[in-house]
Formats: C-alpha cells, structure tokens, sequence
C-alpha cells in the first residue's frame, strides 16, 4: 500500500457486495436460495467474494439485498447451537471453519427494494459509504486469491485518485455480453486510462475488447451522477453509464483508470463455467485435489 496519503486520497476501508439479484439462471435451486449461497466446493459463493475484499484490506462491507435473502445474513453471523454442539464433540476443525465466516469482517446490510440495476444498487449504498472511495465487487465473478486483482485496484486508485474499473481481453464475438472500454496506454503495463464506455455494445461497435469485469473501485462522486442517471439498456440504472460521465469529465471526479487482469476468473453465473469453477478449485485443493483428479481422469476416460 502507498503510504503517507493525502487528504483527496484517502485511505480505502469499505466494500459494497450488491446482493440482490434473483438467480433464475439457476432455478429451480435459487427458488428458496439465495443464488449467492451456492456452495463452490464446501464454501459458498460470497464467502469467497468477502474473503477477497478483507485480504485486499477492506473489512467494512455492505450487502446489498433483496427479499429471500435472510441466509446471506444469518451465514456471516454466529451459529451458537451449531458452535456448541461441535465443541462438545471436540470437532475443532469444523468448528473453526465453522466461525471463519463470522469473523471475516464487520458486516452491514441494506435492502436494494425495487430491482432497478447495478447502478441503483451501488446507489443504495451511499449513505453508508459517505463521501469515501469504496470497492464495489460483484458476486459472479470470483477471482483466484493467488492473483490480488482488488488489492492492485486499490493501490492504483490510492496513487492516481479516481475511479478504477477492472478489465479482462475478451474474444470479439462476448463483446457484447460485457460493459466495455476505450483506452489508452499509461506508463503501468497493467494500468490503461478509460476515455469511455458502451453497456453490452454490438461486436462492430466495440471501441476495444476489454470487457470490465466485477470490480470497481469508486470516487464517492459516482453517488452524485448516479442520481441523475436515465434508466439505460434494459431498463435499468447502469453502473457502466454513470462511470462513462465522470470518464468523460474527469474534472468532477478525477480520471477512470483501468487494471487489466490476466489471472485466474472464475465466473459463477453461468451454469457450465459454475461447474467448471467448482472441479478446478476442487482439483486444486490439498485435500481433495489427488482423489478427485484420479476419478476425472478415470471418468473422462471411461467417456471418450
């Protein structure tokens, strides 16, 4: 981390998770589930998210929910019967994994209310963020702990001030099934400068092939524009749209930088890249990994 910050570069402490969304690409599962609970191997999917946000130094993190959304909160929060039960057994590994979650870090939540987009629900979060630049990770996308995709966010918006957004080259033919950016070289190989942005645009009307993926780190400003932001593609308030004004206008609030990432995305709200990211984790875990590769194998095998 940089050291010494200035006062219009303060230091960042808070993480907005927007929660709230149906999942009805996973129904019938997420009828009574949240879609953010289903498990990725033995964990569920937003403990690896909040796990990411506390290791980059953000442990004030706000969720963003909806309805049906209870077990997010009572996962974060202590099990006293469950914590007994396996003291009096002795089970100390379970145990410890078991209060892992509610130690994490300091959890608040907000109900989103309406669905009205990604841009609204970061909105939701404004008076609990004040006028400080937060971190705003989406629950689909889970990035591999061994690439510090967030942290390296941080330190860029530490020393340039600003938005930042991360990026992730694409083939042409996704293109529009992401935000995308136009950019232009800094003197950091990873770190472009964003001069504009396009929600889901058509593949000829792509400025580039970077594709922004579900990291943000925020200028408080992002609020203000927000605000006053016109319902956009598919009727919602787009994040993407209010990021494309203050890159547009970087006097209100600083430039919009972008870290390009070239690590390890695992993207879990897509049914198939969910099941892909469960056996890749799965392959790479100490304690499962030489089993579970073995049956693969084996099973794949037996397949061809």
């Amino acid at each position: 981390m940089v050291t010494g910050m200035t006062e219009s570069h303060p230091k960042i402490t808070k993480a907005v998770i927007p929660a709230a969304g149906l999942g009805t690409r996973f129904l019938p599962a997420t009828k009574a589930t949240p879609k953010e609970m289903l498990p990725v191997v033995d964990k569920p999917a937003i403990q690896y998210v909040v796990e990411e946000a506390v290791a980059a130094g953000l442990n004030d993190v706000l969720m963003v929910t909806g309805r049906n959304k209870r077990p997010l909160e009572d996962h974060f929060d202590r099990n006293y019967e469950l914590e007994s039960a396996l003291e009096k057994k002795g089970d100390e590994s379970r145990l410890a994994r078991v209060r892992e979650s509610s130690d994490l870090a300091t959890m608040h939540y907000v109900r989103q209310g309406d669905p009205r987009g990604l841009g609204h629900a970061v909105l939701c979060a404004a008076p609990h963020v004040g006028r400080e630049p937060f971190a705003v990770l989406l629950g689909d996308d889970l990035i591999d702990p061994r690439d510090p995709l967030l942290s390296r966010m941080v330190d860029v918006q530490e020393q340039r001030g600003g938005s930042v957004i991360a990026l992730m080259e694409v083939a042409p033919e996704q293109i529009h099934l992401y935000g995308c950016a136009a950019v232009e070289a800094t003197d950091d190989g990873d770190v472009v400068k964003v001069t504009d942005l396009v929600e889901k645009p058509e593949r000829a009307d792509a400025p580039s092939n970077y594709a922004i993926i579900g990291r943000y780190v925020l200028d408080p400003h992002i609020f203000d524009v927000l605000r006053t932001t016109e319902p956009g593609r598919g009727g919602e308030i787009q994040l993407t749209d209010a990021l494309q004004q203050l890159a547009a206008d970087e006097k209100v609030a600083g430039p919009v930088h972008g870290v390009v990432f070239q690590g390890r995305r695992y993207d879990t709200g897509d049914r198939g890249d969910y099941l892909r990211a469960i056996v890749r984790l799965a392959c790479e875990r100490e304690d499962l990994g030489p089993d579970f590769k073995a049956w693969l194998r084996s099973y794949v095998t037996e397949e061809m």
